[in-house]
């Protein structure tokens, strides 16, 4: 083989050589003067319950990364971004988004890679290394296939790895993933563009036990299947066996734990190419330990005023989990913040007064649960349809909105219109996806008080008593 062969173009337009089985490398210019500053505005000062600053330019369609991916760089200063290039439209294979970092002291920004890889619900699935300032990373499409990208923001040096990324471990080390080409078959906007001819191949019954979640080992760049979707299958118990009989298995959300012990992973299964069935599993960061901790049953039941179980994460203690559940087994009949432990035990409702919505999150406290909620969500959306952000106490029952901006990029109260459901994409599709700082005095969030994808910063350390 040619030095030709490992040679190809990367989407940022530079050349990049295989360097070792599976790592391109190439080198950036170094950015020094290429900062553009901006100035942070105030989102309607002195309305709402904590001070709300815009801190992207007006200059595009800007979005952070998800709510439980920390958009801080590990000093506080730096805020990781991802910029799209367009809204209302779906998404096409080829097209790239520019990776971000604004800097939160001088009020300047910078991109420092662009990418094929995105989507309108994450982006670019941007994250910091955990330990310094010096490394982000994100997924790039290289010859057609995902991958993780490590970028230096100190020596410019930019590593592409033979594994894609949905979570990258707490040690940076390693990054689980499941196939991204196909994710928008189950849901959109957490993956990459469709590929051509711009639909997603379905998996096949033979593809079970080949597919599953990966994970990649940075260090020594060896990607393996650390569990199948068999193995899934095979750990589901009796009260799920007849729902996920003859169906094709997926997996979406995967996500360590702080304490880099276990890992969180949502399964899915579609029958005749229908429906999400889904239910959540746990297991040791080798792959060992596979429990389901919420069964397909509990998962899947109805709300009375509409919608049914959604968005698990880890609790900051690594232990347990947090979602929004409706528990029936229980007698209750609306959607309510839940959480239960890593195997599934200790079942316990946060708030039976104030009902569950969005995406929760926990302070490590345990005290403070933060969430905000979809549009349709009218039992707690107020009229103007603008989508709040809640902060509610667990200690005393009580709830502080911090404050409520518009999400509006098209679509009215509608995110999906019909023809996105035709077409597929969630281009008219903005959660604000309220996510923490890493000392719990801000969080950062997505709005669009004049149609436009921003991202915001809120100090609520004066709400934290």
């Amino acid at each position: 083989m040619t030095r030709k062969e490992f040679i190809y173009q990367t989407t940022a337009g530079f050349t990049a050589a295989l360097t070792l089985p599976g790592v391109w490398a190439f080198h950036t210019p170094k950015a020094k003067e290429n900062w553009t500053p901006f100035d942070f505005r105030p989102f309607r000062s002195g309305q709402t319950a904590a001070p709300v600053m815009q801190v992207t330019p007006d200059d595009g369609f800007y979005l952070h990364t998800f709510y439980d991916v920390c958009p801080w760089s590990p000093s506080g200063r730096y805020l990781a971004l991802t910029k799209l290039p367009y809204q209302r439209k779906k998404p096409a294979w080829g097209d790239t988004a520019a990776v971000c970092v604004v800097d939160l002291e001088k009020q300047t920004i910078r991109t420092v890679y662009q990418t094929k890889a995105w989507s309108f619900q994450v982006g670019a699935n941007v994250q910091w290394g955990h330990a310094t300032d010096r490394y982000l990373y994100t997924n790039d499409l290289i010859n057609g296939i995902p991958v993780c990208v490590r970028i230096d923001l100190i020596a410019g040096d930019i590593k592409a790895f033979s594994g894609a990324k949905y979570d990258l471990a707490p040690d940076d080390k390693s990054v689980i993933s499941p196939n991204l080409l196909n994710m928008n078959i189950h849901q959109y906007g957490y993956a990459v563009p469709d590929p051509p001819p711009g639909k997603p191949q379905p998996f096949r019954p033979e593809d079970m036990s080949r597919e599953g979640l990966w994970k990649t080992d940075l260090e020594r760049n060896e990607t393996t299947l650390l569990a199948t979707t068999d193995q899934f299958f095979d750990a589901v118990p009796d009260e799920d066996r007849e729902r996920y009989n003859g169906s094709i298995g997926y997996l979406f959300h995967s996500k360590f734990n702080r304490q880099n012990t276990r890992i969180l992973q949502v399964f899915r299964a579609q029958v005749d190419g229908k429906g999400r069935n889904a239910s959540l599993f746990t297991m040791d960061t080798n792959g060992k330990k596979l429990t389901q901790c919420l069964s397909a049953e509990k998962w899947n039941q109805r709300a009375r005023l509409g919608g049914s179980g959604n968005h698990p994460n880890w609790h900051p203690d690594g232990e347990r989990v947090i979602m929004n559940c409706i528990p029936t087994w229980l007698g209750y009949k609306d959607m309510l913040f839940c959480s239960f432990d890593y195997s599934g035990d200790q079942f316990t409702v946060l708030s039976e007064k104030h009902l569950g919505s969005g995406h929760p999150t926990m302070h490590p406290g345990s005290r403070y649960l933060l969430a905000d909620a979809y549009p349709k969500q009218t039992y707690v959306v107020p009229k103007s349809g603008e989508i709040p952000l809640r902060l509610i106490d667990l200690k005393y029952d009580t709830e502080t909105i911090i404050c409520t901006l518009p999400t509006d990029v098209g679509g009215g109260s509608n995110q999906y219109l019909p023809q996105d459901r035709i077409t597929g994409g969630s281009h008219h599709k903005l959660d604000p996806h309220p996510a923490w700082n890493r000392d719990y005095t801000q969080i950062c969030f997505n709005g669009a008080p004049e149609g436009n994808r921003q991202v915001f910063i809120a100090d609520i350390h004066t709400l934290l008593p």
